[in-house]
């Protein structure tokens, strides 16, 4: 789920910063710049992890900002496909359900992916499982469920254009969402198991 990524930068200390210890300075100036920021074929950035290498500061002719070249760890959250994990449903519509964990909210359970026999209640907009048994099982907001990571989508994040013809604005996606399942026994809400 969590892995530790390598990355190189140029990392910028403002004057105000020289106070710092530098390592301190160097380590608030990547937090603020990575964490909680999805790098593309990477992850979502949580932390700055560790740092391994950098250069001596270069003062920028007029700026004053103090350049440094860094290499460093990141904490990046990327599940593996395959990996079972543990969210909370969110939400569900006719397109799926959606999970979130405590910092990442863009994961979605398709319906062709839950258990056989699983239906859309339109009334209630929650899904349901019939089992042989003929009992409903229901998949309600709110509740913990185990799910298996199939897939993960990237997006590039582009800028919204002007809205010069008063069209409505396009859809944005997530620079970043994990695709799920719930098709085996033991996936699903944790009360059922």
């Amino acid at each position: 789920m969590f892995i530790l990524t390598t990355l190189a930068d140029l990392i910028q200390i403002a004057p105000e910063d020289f106070s710092k210890f530098s390592a301190v300075a160097i380590e608030d100036n990547i937090n603020e710049k990575y964490a909680n920021k999805v790098i593309q074929k990477v992850g979502l950035c949580i932390s700055f992890y560790d740092l391994l290498e950098s250069s001596d500061g270069l003062i920028g002719h007029g700026t004053g900002l103090v350049n440094v070249n860094v290499k460093f760890r990141m904490i990046v959250f990327r599940p593996f496909r395959g990996e079972i994990m543990l969210g909370k449903i969110a939400g569900a519509t006719d397109r799926g359900i959606k999970i979130g964990v405590e910092f990442f909210n863009d994961i979605i359970v398709p319906p062709e992916l839950l258990l056989d026999g699983t239906r859309f209640d339109y009334a209630d907009q929650v899904w349901i499982w019939r089992n042989d048994d003929g009992t409903d099982f229901y998949f309600d907001v709110g509740e913990v469920v185990r799910f298996r990571v199939e897939s993960e989508e990237w997006n590039d994040q582009i800028p919204n254009a002007p809205d010069l013809d008063g069209s409505a604005p396009m859809e944005r996606k997530p620079a970043y969402s994990i695709r799920g399942s719930m098709q085996m026994a033991g996936l699903g809400p944790t009360s059922w198991w």
